[in-house]
């Protein structure tokens, strides 16, 4: 049996696709936001001198390291059930995020040449103007293209956040499709829409890179 495409239905099913498409970049973007925030956070607080700070610490990154993104958003979801699911996607998409950008941050502050810090005490800099002032402009500038990776990769699992009933863009398509009976349409022109957003900005993080690198 050959399948017909129906390009009538492509047509259709293309403006509730780019609708979810907006819930889809707004949870990437916010998602985005929380887990650089959140993982810069982690990152500095590893560094505490107190095991009483860095052992829960590194545990709950471990934890959320090891554990499914899927199982985070549905435990949540279960557990937060007056706040709202978009809310819920966001939070658990970037704290999920987070544990790995707060590694990237450490490799980031690692970089940073170990005279840095002996000039910045030299000149009797407080803690947190050495922080801001000289080794965070140096290490987020190294760690950029890496966050952008990771955006990305969030950007591509925004589906899952139609598990928690999120109407992102992969959830419209599969609505239209049980509707409709038109799901290689709803599903092709998701995946055309999800390459054209993700594959030009990758190719900008690979030359933002090649910039930082010279």
């Amino acid at each position: 049996m050959n399948y017909q495409w129906d390009w009538e239905a492509a047509r259709e099913a293309l403006p509730l696709l780019l609708e979810g498409f907006k819930t889809t970049v707004l949870a990437t973007v916010l998602g985005t936001l929380v887990a650089a925030v959140l993982g810069l956070a982690l990152a500095i607080g590893a560094r505490a001198p107190s095991r009483l700070v860095t052992f829960p610490l590194k545990a709950a990154l471990e934890f959320v390291r090891s554990t499914p993104l899927l199982v985070q958003l549905v435990g949540a979801y279960a557990v937060f059930t007056t706040v709202s699911p978009l809310t819920i996607g966001v939070v658990v998409l970037g704290i999920h995020y987070s544990a790995y950008l707060a590694e990237v941050y450490r490799a980031g502050i690692d970089a940073v040449p170990k005279g840095q810090w002996e000039a910045a005490r030299a000149l009797s800099l407080s803690p947190a103007l050495t922080w801001r002032d000289v080794v965070l402009p140096q290490a987020v500038r190294t760690v950029l293209p890496a966050l952008g990776n990771y955006a990305i990769a969030m950007f591509k699992e925004t589906p899952f956040l139609a598990v928690i009933t999120v109407s992102e863009m992969v959830a419209q398509a599969r609505e239209y499709g049980a509707d409709h009976f038109a799901y290689p349409e709803a599903f092709t022109l998701a995946g055309l829409v999800f390459l054209l957003a993700s594959y030009p900005t990758s190719l900008a993080l690979r030359k933002l890179e090649q910039r930082l690198g010279h």
